[in-house]
């Protein structure tokens, strides 16, 4: 079998491989594909990184795969899915890839059938070049075609949900600190809405994913041998372990903001009570004041010559008795 790989350097190609009996046997470019899977027992595995719509149709030919299933690799932004296609399956999965502690988030969508897997990528997300390197390690596994494949994908995009959920954990932990402090920070609250937002869209894209591995159990057991189930079980688990723990922040985090929502509401009754007791402190000053302002004709204390003095002590006197109570009360 020819070794060249012209195409493998293209614009979109990752990688091309063949293998058979669970060993690599060469790497080959796109044109190449047809001879190579009219040997008997062989397996193409190909790696695309947001191919063009010529690349698509090109491959779309080699493999005949569904018009509908390329036209979703095409275009991306899919839900979570599964979905069959005559002896071929086409798997629409969410990625997430954690850079400097921020999620970033981007699709895989794998083809795959009795004798190809094809993964296409879009957005950010890591590389599969670990995961075919595993693979090409256990050769016991890889010998059981392509459902084996499918798994190690499934199974190291699932991974990558676990490292975000205990970042966003910690953010909530950060925040949580913050809000118990004595003045917190007035943009606590959108910083809680905000991971809020980043944990419901980490988790919409982990949930879905009990559902596709149950599908592929129950419906593709000419794909994913009954042998290899198990691992499929084990990814189920850890889906579940990240959905809880996704579940238990959402709602301490709901938690928080109503917290949050408390303390602004407190924080807006002190106010209240500030100036109502500056209010009713300036009010008595104000009153005699305006006492004194009114046009009578006979006020006695006006002839004597200590009414302006014992006019302002007692004003004071009793601005000063009010503060003190006020005082005592909590109100200033």
């Amino acid at each position: 079998m020819n070794n060249a790989n012209p195409m493998n350097n293209a614009k979109g190609v990752v990688n091309c491989s063949v293998y058979k009996a669970g060993a690599k046997q060469s790497e080959i470019g796109i044109d190449g594909i047809s001879d190579a899977l009219a040997e008997e027992g062989t397996f193409v595995w190909l790696g695309l990184v947001e191919p063009d719509r010529e690349l698509m149709l090109k491959v779309q030919q080699e493999f005949c795969l569904h018009d509908l299933a390329v036209e979703d690799a095409e275009l991306a932004h899919q839900q979570p899915k599964v979905e069959e296609y005559g002896d071929s399956i086409f798997v629409a999965l969410r990625t997430v890839l954690l850079v400097d502690q921020d999620i970033r988030h981007g699709e895989t969508h794998v083809f795959v059938g009795p004798r190809f897997v094809i993964t296409v990528r879009h957005g950010d997300s890591d590389g599969y070049a670990a995961v075919r390197h595993r693979a090409e390690q256990s050769p016991e596994k890889l010998s059981r075609g392509p459902g084996v494949v499918l798994y190690m994908l499934i199974d190291f995009i699932v991974d990558h949900y676990q490292p975000c959920i205990d970042a966003l954990q910690h953010r909530f932990q950060q925040l949580e600190k913050e809000l118990f402090r004595d003045s917190p920070p007035a943009s606590n609250l959108k910083d809680f809405y905000h991971l809020r937002n980043e944990l419901l869209k980490l988790h919409g894209s982990a949930l879905p994913l009990t559902d596709i591995c149950s599908q592929l159990l129950r419906f593709h057991g000419e794909i994913i041998p009954k042998e290899s189930r198990i691992y499929y079980r084990d990814i189920m688990d850890h889906v579940a372990r990240v959905t809880k723990t996704a579940d238990r922040l959402q709602e301490m985090i709901n938690y928080a903001m109503q917290v949050s929502l408390a303390q602004v509401t407190i924080r807006q009754n002190e106010v209240v009570k500030k100036l109502a007791g500056w209010g009713a402190i300036l009010a008595l000053p104000t009153m005699v004041f305006s006492l004194y302002g009114m046009n009578f004709k006979y006020m006695p204390e006006l002839e004597w010559k200590w009414g302006y003095p014992v006019a302002v002590l007692l004003t004071v006197a009793c601005g000063a008795f009010l503060f003190r109570r006020l005082r005592r009360a909590g109100w200033l």
